[in-house]
């Protein structure tokens, strides 16, 4: 059974830092890409980051670039995002989600079509307020 949980959200102030996990099992982890997607309450489903099966290849959203970080640990079979300078516009919830193959090879990165993933995890809440 494909299983993806997120852990390391919570409360933070405006400009700080947190770092979000999501724990695979289920598959072979190594050869899947990976994204991470956020909602902010009461809007729509937002891509956020992507990355590759082997961690080489990563891509962000606009609203990210320079300030988010993705990486991979296919030893752990852990996916992470790296959140600095967190703004109050960040607060969501966020997932964790694996590219369908039928999309593309392991070695391509997703893209924010978000009908590219089949497997999500139950979201981990992130808040950033002062």
């Amino acid at each position: 059974e494909v299983q993806l949980v997120e852990s390391g959200g919570g409360l933070v102030q405006p400009g700080g830092s947190l770092r979000l996990s999501c724990a695979a099992s289920g598959f072979t982890f190594s050869s899947y890409a990976m994204s991470w997607v956020r909602q902010a309450p009461g809007k729509g489903l937002e891509w956020v980051s992507a990355i590759n099966s082997g961690g080489g290849s990563t891509s962000y959203a606009d609203s990210v670039k320079g300030r988010f970080t993705i990486s991979r640990d296919n030893a752990k079979n852990t996916l992470y995002l790296q959140m600095n300078s967190l703004k109050p516009e960040d607060t969501a919830v966020y997932y964790c989600a694996r590219r369908n193959p039928h999309y593309g090879l392991g070695f391509e990165v997703g893209t924010r079509d978000l009908r590219e993933y089949d497997y999500w995890g139950q979201g981990s809440q992130v808040t950033v307020s002062s």
